[in-house]
């Protein structure tokens, strides 16, 4: 798959899970090959391209600790209802999230990246709708793979 198919694929995805769940807000963080940091790639729905722009370190932000812990995590009702500062949460800020619902991404078994999907509005995301966030992680581990250097056979 060249780059343009890879990047469309990807997009795809995001944008079918955007319909499928009904959020307002699809976005795909993916940690730096070096160094700690991780970025936001791609987004759907979003309001502007602040979140190109968005790096936060290991730990930090959504995607941050996300990718530290390797666990899915809900935020609802933000910014009032955050853990520690609100500066934390840069792509909350930056696309005007209210609530939303990350899944870590694997690659050879590590957290190396986020999907994230969020509402502007508050609302919670149902047990199909985390399904559906969930499967659709797994089709991008899938489609990321190889574009990412992260082979079966890797280390």
């Amino acid at each position: 798959m060249t780059e343009i198919q890879e990047i469309k694929a990807v997009i795809d995805v995001c944008d079918q899970l955007k319909q499928q769940v009904g959020c307002d807000f699809v976005g795909l963080a993916i940690q730096n090959r070096v160094g700690p940091n991780v970025k936001w790639h791609y987004a759907v729905g979003n309001l502007n391209d602040k979140y190109k722009r968005i790096s936060v370190r290991f730990g930090k932000g959504i995607a941050g600790k996300i990718i530290s812990t390797g666990v899915s995590m809900m935020m609802v009702n933000f910014p009032h209802q955050a853990a520690g500062k609100v500066t934390d949460y840069p792509i909350a800020l930056a696309e005007k999230l209210n609530t939303c619902y990350a899944v870590p991404l694997f690659f050879n078994g590590i957290p190396k990246g986020v999907l994230l999907v969020g509402n502007r509005e508050n609302r919670s995301f149902s047990d199909s709708d985390q399904e559906w966030v969930n499967n659709s992680g797994q089709a991008l581990e899938d489609l990321l793979r190889d574009y990412l250097g992260f082979n079966q056979g890797d280390s």
